[in-house]
């Protein structure tokens, strides 16, 4: 089994924006239920499934495979809930690890997060100074979340 330890931060101020080349990923769910999320994805001329358990802590398990990108493209559009997500991706080098910085378009757009996949749940890691505040555990960021109920449509 997979497993994925993540954490998720918002930024703070712009300067995350001259690191990194953005990538446009786009990206749909076959199952957003918060035991068993499925995810398609296309990142370039890439796509892959990948399949997540339910989450405990910042852990949860976490299966990933390569799918022909036609195949891809067309679960997004005619199987996926919709609307699909779409966002530019930078991986940004830090400290000895990667951030990866989301800037979220559509129904989204204005949001901006970013993760760090870490070894152990109590790994130790720097932070740039334009990471923020921590948000791991609410589930309104999590992607398949954002399907549901994006990021225009919230409250406070």
């Amino acid at each position: 089994m997979g497993v994925e330890i993540e954490r998720k931060f918002l930024l703070t101020g712009d300067a995350w924006r001259a690191l990194g080349e953005p990538v446009l990923l786009r990206q749909g769910y076959l199952s957003s239920d918060p035991e068993r999320t499925v995810r398609v994805r296309v990142e370039g001329e890439q796509g892959t499934m990948t399949i997540k358990g339910l989450s405990t802590g910042a852990t949860r398990g976490e299966w990933e495979y390569p799918i022909a990108l036609a195949d891809a493209n067309e679960l997004l559009e005619r199987l996926c809930h919709q609307p699909i997500i779409e966002k530019y991706r930078r991986r940004i080098a830090f400290a000895g690890n990667i951030w990866e910085v989301d800037e979220f378009l559509g129904a989204n757009a204005g949001l901006v997060v970013a993760e760090i996949e870490l070894a152990t749940e109590d790994q130790r890691f720097d932070k740039p100074d334009w990471i923020g505040a921590e948000v791991t555990h609410d589930r309104r960021y999590f992607n398949s979340s954002l399907v549901k109920l994006p990021y225009s449509a919230w409250t406070a």
